[in-house]
């Protein structure tokens, strides 16, 4: 009887191994390809006047790449933002991190408080990005 629940355990095991190896190699090639979609991505930020300041990948359970772009804060009024969303419809990475410049911007005039500059964009692309504004030097990272 023993012996035949340790086995068990031991097939049941094995079955759960396969199992998270598959799910690793499948959240694997997904975060890969969000990874290409947002590289693919950076000429085109760049061509609208964003400078890619930096670049960093950390490898983790949670892998992410980290990229940095900054431009002065004039370069971009918000009559400017919404003619590149126009020309981006949809949930492009290129609409994702103007929507959060839109929104930023809205938030640091509401503010009513002078621009700083430069206007830094931080993207962080795990298995969902994340995008950061801020004016300003960012003296904590």
């Amino acid at each position: 009887m023993f012996d035949k629940i340790k086995q068990t355990i031991n097939t049941a095991g094995e079955s759960l191994k396969e199992q998270a190896t598959s799910i690793s190699e499948a959240a694997k090639e997904k975060w890969l390809s969000i990874i290409e979609t947002w590289i693919s991505t950076l000429p085109k930020l760049e061509a609208y006047g964003l400078k890619t300041t930096y670049f960093g990948i950390s490898m983790s359970l949670n892998p992410a790449l980290e990229i940095e772009l900054q431009s002065q804060s004039k370069a971009f009024p918000i009559g400017r933002v919404e003619a590149i969303l126009a020309e981006n419809p949809g949930s492009s990475p290129v609409n994702i991190v103007f929507t959060a410049v839109k929104t930023a911007i809205k938030l640091h005039d509401t503010a009513r408080i002078e621009k700083l500059d430069p206007m830094s964009v931080r993207i962080m692309v795990r298995l969902s990005p994340e995008v950061k504004v801020g004016f300003g030097e960012h003296k904590i990272a």
